[in-house]
């Protein structure tokens, strides 16, 4: 069984943080503070690491856009949704620097372990 709003959950869909959508096709944060085309395990993720208990619902179609599975996430409901939309959308920026630093960085030894084979 699918998991309801009405069961203390709010729904996530990935377009209400897309930097890439207006707000008139969903976008609920501002641009500044949204994500680019994020992706359905990164917005599970953050709301894992807020606590807030994701659960993943893979094959539905945000209504404006019902062509589109792009999925949602249902959360537990605490506070303002709209507070919550910023928080997962800072946490998902993170994850990303993260992971290009540690691709930069793996990139870097790398280089540097063929220059050493070079020698």
């Amino acid at each position: 069984m699918v998991a309801k709003a009405a069961d203390g959950k709010i729904v996530i869909w990935p377009a209400y943080l897309d930097a890439s959508k207006p707000k008139s096709r969903g976008r609920k944060i501002a641009r500044a503070k949204a994500v680019k085309s994020p992706k359905l395990l990164e917005i599970a993720e953050a709301a894992r690491r807020l606590g807030l208990n994701p659960v993943l619902d893979e094959e539905k179609a945000y209504p404006s856009s019902w062509w589109e599975f792009s999925g949602r996430v249902l959360v537990d409901k605490r506070g303002s949704k709209t507070e919550l939309l910023r928080q997962l959308a800072e946490l998902i920026k993170e994850a990303r620097e993260k992971r290009a630093a540690q691709v930069k960085k793996a990139t870097k030894t790398k280089a540097k372990e063929r220059a050493k084979k070079k020698k």
